[in-house]
């Protein structure tokens, strides 16, 4: 597939600035910026949307609709880029997720990480946590955490790197955050090396850079508005 070679000015200017204000809160929180990932999730744009990230140096592509994101990764398959499902997975869909994706963010139930084993390879996976009451939203309630830590270190072919969240509307997304690094301090009894943190978006990734977060899942800040879907 033919990909241009120029990215759109505003699209640069859009990570530019994104890749700043990481930087900033890095600095801020005494952080390597190295050390933190930023997915650029690209749902409901065009493959040369993607391509034209892939030209600004951005490798890492965060999904979250099944057909959407292995159609994208079929597609770009000729790109040295990591796909990032940061969408809920449903179970009779797991392990066609797993062939196309390199991270999986969203492992909330015991039942999803049996779908996800394998003998043959490895993936790696976040345990999502839900911050909310309502039980309905992805996510496991942090009083099931450590036993669905324990479910996903006895899968075969799943590599626990930490945890993911999204921050509720109606909380103050620092404090969100903090709870979060505090329970990926508690698992790491029993997980020593699940240290990554996979929170803050478009509206919130410097409050998550100062509480640790190592993966950032940022669409609409760097992309611009979604199309409009027909």
């Amino acid at each position: 597939m033919a990909r241009s070679d120029k990215a759109p000015a505003d699209l640069a200017t859009r990570l530019d600035t994104v890749r700043a204000g990481v930087t900033d809160a890095a600095r801020e929180a005494g952080r390597d910026v190295a050390g933190i990932t930023t997915i650029v999730v690209t749902k409901f744009h065009p493959l040369s949307l993607i391509e034209a990230l892939y030209t600004l140096g951005v490798r890492n592509v965060g999904e979250n609709r099944h057909q959407e994101a292995q159609s994208k990764a079929a597609q770009l398959a000729g790109l040295d880029l990591t796909w990032h499902f940061v969408g809920q997975v449903q179970g009779k869909k797991a392990r066609q997720v797993r062939a196309y994706a390199t991270v999986i963010h969203s492992v909330d139930r015991p039942s999803l990480a049996s779908a996800l084993a394998s003998d043959d390879s490895s993936i790696d996976c976040f345990i999502q946590i839900n911050l909310t009451d309502d039980a309905a939203r992805g996510g496991v309630d942090p009083v099931n955490l450590p036993a669905l830590v324990d479910t996903v270190l006895a899968t075969p072919g799943l590599r626990l790197l930490g945890l993911m969240a999204v921050a509720p509307l109606a909380t103050e997304p620092r404090r969100a955050f903090a709870h979060v690094r505090e329970l990926g301090e508690q698992i790491r009894t029993q997980a020593p090396s699940a240290t990554a943190l996979s929170m803050g978006m478009s509206q919130d990734y410097a409050a998550a850079v100062l509480e640790g977060a190592t993966h950032l899942r940022i669409g609409t800040a760097i992309t611009g508005n979604r199309p409009v879907l027909g």
